[in-house]
C-alpha cells in the first residue's frame, strides 16, 4: 500500500471534483442521462461528436461517439502517428434497478401501478418505502430518442407492515414479481396511461411514442454525511463514480499535444447484466473505434497490431470497502478503507484481469499523482464478483488492470464512499493516461 498523503501533491483536481460528482449523478438518472451530462462536459473540453455513420478524418483534437447508453471518447494528439498506442479507462453507466415493462399499467385492489422488471443485482430491500421518479429515454416513429427525467416523487414500492409480517426482521424475503410493484395512484387501471403521462413529461405527443427505456431512480439527491463531512451518499456510484473521473481526467488534457499515448475513456452500458449487447463491453464497440481511428490516420493492420499491443487499459469500477458490522466476509489481510486512495482489485481466477505488471502501471500512476492505493482480495469463501475487466482483455488483447474506489452498500438504492476518494480516483486516472 502507498504511504503517499491523503490528498495529491499533484494534480488537478481536489474537494471541488467531489461537489461536482454529485451534480453528475443528480443529473444522470439513467445510462442515457449520464452519456449525456457526459457528452456535454466533453463538448466545453473542446471535444467534438462524430458518427459512426459517417466518414472519419485523421485530424487530431478530441473526439467521440455515443451508441445508446454508452460513450467512447478520445484525444488525437497533433502528429500521433498511426501505431501509436492508447491508455484507456474503462467504466460504465448502468447500475442495478427497477425497469418498466413494455406493457406497464397494471393495478390491484384500487391501487393503480407500474410494471417492473428487475435490473441486475439490486438489493432489493433497499428499494422499499422510497420516493421514486422515473427516467430514461422514449422512442418515436420517426426513430429519434427523447429523454425524459421525472425527478420528483412519482412512484413508491410499500413495505409490508410488521403487523402484518411479524417475522420481518428475522429474514425479510421479497419476491420479484408480487412484491416489488410500485404504487403510483389510485382508481382504475387504463392501458396507456403510464407512457402518456410521460410522454406529456417529455412534450412529445403520446401517440408518436412506439418505444422506452424507462426506469425508477430515488429522487433524493446526494449529499455529504458525517461529523466532518467525510462520508458521500448518493445513488449510482456504481459506477457513475469512475464515469465522472474518467470525464473528467479526459478532458482536462485536452490540447496536450505532449503526450506519448492517445487517451480514451469507454463508459459502457450493460455491465449489471453481463455486457453482452452492442452497448457492452461484450460487443464491438470500443474495439471498432480505436482501429477507426488508426485508419483514419493512414495506419495499416500492422499499425492497428502495434497500437494494440501497446496499449493499456484500466478497468475503474467500485469495489468493497471493509464493513465495520461484517468485518469476518473481507479476507483477514486486505482491508480497504473509505478516504485510503483507489484500490487495485485482484483475482487469480481472472475474475479480475489484473497481473504483476498492470499493478507497476497501475502504482507508477499513483506514485506520479501523490495519490495513495489499496489492494482489495476477496475472502476465499466469499466468491467475488466480475468487471468489464476480463472482457475487455480478452476480446481485445489489450492489457487490463482493474481498479476502483472503495465503497459500502454497493447495488443499494443509495450507496456510500469516501467524500475524498472520487478526487484521489481522477488524479491517479490523469496520470494514468499521461502516460
Amino acid at each position: 500500500m502507498s504511504s503517499a498523503a491523503s490528498r495529491p501533491t499533484a494534480g488537478p483536481f481536489d474537494r471541488g471534483h467531489t461537489d461536482d460528482l454529485m451534480s453528475f449523478l443528480a443529473a444522470s438518472p439513467s445510462a442515457y442521462h449520464a452519456v449525456a451530462s457526459a457528452a456535454g462536459r466533453l463538448e466545453k473540453a473542446g471535444f467534438r461528436r462524430v458518427e459512426e455513420t459517417a466518414e472519419w478524418d485523421g485530424t487530431s483534437g478530441g473526439k467521440y461517439v455515443i451508441r445508446g447508453g454508452a460513450i467512447i471518447a478520445w484525444y488525437v494528439p497533433e502528429g500521433a502517428a498511426a501505431h501509436t498506442p492508447y491508455r484507456v479507462v474503462g467504466a460504465h453507466t448502468d447500475s442495478p434497478n427497477l425497469r418498466v415493462k413494455p406493457r406497464p399499467d397494471m393495478g390491484a385492489q384500487g391501487w393503480r401501478q407500474v410494471a417492473v422488471e428487475i435490473y441486475g443485482g439490486t438489493l432489493l430491500n433497499t428499494w422499499l418505502d422510497r420516493d421514486l421518479g422515473l427516467a430514461g429515454r422514449l422512442t418515436l416513429r420517426d426513430g429519434s430518442h427523447h429523454l425524459v427525467n421525472v425527478d420528483r416523487p412519482l412512484l413508491r414500492v410499500p413495505q409490508l407492515a410488521i403487523h402484518l409480517d411479524r417475522q420481518a426482521n428475522d429474514g425479510l424475503k421479497l419476491e420479484r414479481q408480487r412484491h416489488m410493484q410500485p404504487v403510483w395512484g389510485l382508481g382504475k387501471v387504463h392501458e396507456g396511461d403510464l407512457i402518456s403521462f410521460v410522454a406529456a413529461e417529455a412534450g412529445v405527443d403520446a401517440e408518436d411514442v412506439t418505444g422506452w427505456d424507462l426506469m425508477v431512480h430515488p429522487v433524493e439527491a446526494p449529499a455529504y454525511l458525517g461529523r466532518d463531512r467525510e462520508l458521500l451518499a448518493g445513488p449510482r456510484m456504481d459506477n457513475l463514480l469512475s464515469v465522472h473521473a474518467a470525464v473528467a481526467a479526459l478532458g482536462s488534457l485536452a490540447g496536450r499535444d505532449d503526450l506519448p499515448y492517445i487517451p480514451v475513456i469507454a463508459a459502457f452500458d450493460h455491465e449489471e447484466n453481463g455486457s453482452e449487447a452492442d452497448t457492452g463491453a461484450q460487443g464491438p464497440l470500443l474495439g471498432n473505434v480505436l482501429e477507426r481511428s488508426v485508419y483514419a490516420r493512414g495506419g495499416s493492420y500492422e499499425d492497428r497490431a502495434r497500437a494494440f499491443a501497446g496499449t493499456i487499459c484500466l478497468s475503474s469500477d467500485t469495489g468493497h470497502a471493509v464493513h465495520p458490522n461484517y468485518a469476518e466476509r473481507h479476507d483477514p489481510t486486505h482491508h480497504p478503507r473509505v478516504n485510503g486512495g483507489p484500490i487495485l482489485k485482484v483475482n487469480v481466477n481472472q475474475r479480475y484481469a489484473t497481473d504483476g505488471s498492470g499493478q507497476a502501471v497501475f502504482t507508477a500512476a499513483c506514485e506520479k499523482a501523490g495519490v495513495p492505493w489499496q489492494s482489495f482480495v476477496s475472502n476465499n469463501d466469499m466468491p467475488c464478483g466480475t468487471t468489464i475487466g476480463p472482457i475487455t482483455a480478452a476480446r481485445h488483447g489489450i492489457k487490463t488492470v482493474d481498479i476502483g474506489v472503495a465503497i459500502l452498500s454497493m447495488h443499494s438504492a443509495r450507496e456510500l464512499c469516501g467524500s475524498d476518494d472520487p478526487y484521489l480516483l481522477a488524479n491517479a486516472l490523469v496520470a494514468f493516461l499521461e502516460g
